[in-house]
């Protein structure tokens, strides 16, 4: 599925193609939350790197978050000028892309149901909003993005590696 993002003041304007589209996967991890992720969770998404275009990457700035005490290598972009958050990088991945759904301008796909990851990490203030039937996991889920998206048979069959 292909993408177009923006960030708030229209800086920094962005597509991608995305084989794991639905946003279903809220991350409550304290990175997650305080820089993307207002109602206490984020929700990121999956794409292919080599797909991307940037326009006015001169506005874009990186931040490595600090877990367990040592520098993530995992490249959070985000627009200098209003501060949205628009994607994590990781060269450990490098084939991979995950824009955050909040910045997506393209309307995207309403997921069967949602996963609730990081939950231990939840400040007491924010509610859940768990559903009958939703997966829920203190830490992380046991299926990848890619994985959920397959088991749910939303995963682009030119892509299907089964």
């Amino acid at each position: 599925m292909h993408l177009d993002g923006s960030c708030h003041c229209g800086a920094v304007r962005f597509s991608v193609e995305a084989d794991a589209p639905v946003p279903f996967l809220r991350c409550h991890c304290s990175i997650c939350r305080k820089t993307a992720g207002g109602g206490g969770y984020a929700i990121n998404l999956g794409a292919r790197a080599d797909t991307l275009k940037v326009e006015g990457e001169e506005h874009i700035s990186v931040f490595h978050a600090t877990i367990d005490g040592e520098p993530s290598p995992a490249e959070r972009r985000f627009c200098g000028r209003c501060g949205s958050a628009l994607w994590l990088w990781d060269p450990r991945w490098p084939e991979l892309l995950h824009p955050f759904a909040s910045v997506i301008d393209t309307p995207l796909p309403v997921p069967p149901e949602q996963v609730h990851m990081m939950l231990g990490s939840k400040p007491n203030w924010v509610r859940s909003e768990v559903r009958p039937g939703e997966a829920t996991f203190d830490e992380y889920p046991d299926q990848s993005l890619d994985e959920w998206h397959r088991a749910h048979g939303l995963l682009d069959s030119r892509h299907d590696k089964a």
